[in-house]
């Protein structure tokens, strides 16, 4: 376990030490002792939230409306700052799944959580509680990681899968950083934009193009975490200029790239997510397409 110290916010971190059985999961285990007002950055990954310490964690939206407990948010949650976690003895398994299995796993599609958290209760009903209860009744985080890793894989095997023309496209969208046209896409799949438009959106939870977009966000947000400035950072991640760079970021975050590097929840992601540049997902770049 690591220690995570950003300004007055002091996190215990634990990464599992063997690999997610499920290619496209990742999870990382938090112990916070005070949780508070942590702007929730969009990630181009449905987040699941598995909490079983005494606290409870909680998240405020600027409309006013709460969610507290375990949590399922789809991809793009928090978009303009309006979604800000918060807690006090808040222990967890924070898991990251690629819209790609999140599907199967969850038991409904990313599209159905409408870019909202939704309370793990009111998905999974009563195994969510169960859950919690296991989850509390190992001692090391190994375990914890082992016994939410079995989970994941067994409703990995049982759910429906996405359509594999769905999975590539997004797996090109990811291996090239955002940077791939949606037209070009549906060319190669054979299909028409409108086709690719409704199979992805319903399917990933994100019409193509915004998932480009979130995803080449989520590049430039952590190079910006890294210390790079602004002006090489916008060139690194393919925008037009600094001030399309600075855009996104405020259409994402709610606040100025010069302002990124203060953000705990992209901070983290070195400690939580070391293998963060390089997702557990196959290559899309060594692949051709799957055809039509």
């Amino acid at each position: 376990m690591s220690t995570f110290v950003h300004g007055e916010a002091v996190w215990d971190v634990a990464s599992p030490r063997r690999p997610v059985r499920v290619a496209g999961v990742t999870m990382a285990g938090f112990r916070v002792g005070d949780l508070d007002a942590l702007r929730m950055v969009p990630h181009p990954a449905v987040t699941l939230l598995l909490e079983f310490g005494a606290g409870s964690p909680v998240v405020d939206y600027a409309d006013g409306r709460q969610e507290r407990g375990s949590l399922v948010a789809g991809p793009g949650l928090g978009s303009g700052g309006a979604a800000w976690a918060r807690g006090e003895n808040v222990e967890c398994v924070q898991v990251r799944l690629s819209p790609v299995v999140a599907r199967a796993i969850l038991g409904v599609s990313p599209a159905d959580l409408d870019g909202a958290v939704v309370a793990l209760d009111d998905l999974w009903g009563r195994e969510a509680s169960q859950i919690r209860e296991r989850l509390a009744d190992v001692s090391s985080w190994e375990d914890r990681f082992a016994l939410t890793g079995a989970l994941l894989a067994h409703r990995h095997e049982a759910g429906p899968p996405v359509d594999p023309e769905v999975a590539w496209a997004w797996r090109r969208i990811v291996g090239g950083r955002g940077l791939v046209r949606v037209d070009r896409l549906a060319a190669e799949l054979g299909w028409s934009r409108k086709r690719l438009w409704s199979r992805f959106h319903s399917q990933i939870g994100l019409p193509p193009k915004r998932a480009a977009k979130l995803v080449r966000f989520d590049h430039a947000a952590h190079r910006l975490v890294a210390g790079g400035s602004a002006a090489r950072v916008a060139v690194e991640a393919g925008y037009a200029d600094q001030s399309h760079l600075h855009r996104d970021v405020m259409e994402f975050i709610g606040v100025t790239p010069a302002n990124v590097a203060g953000e705990p929840f992209l901070a983290v992601d070195d400690i939580a997510w070391p293998s963060r540049e390089a997702p557990a997902e196959p290559d899309p770049s060594s692949a051709g397409s799957p055809g039509p």
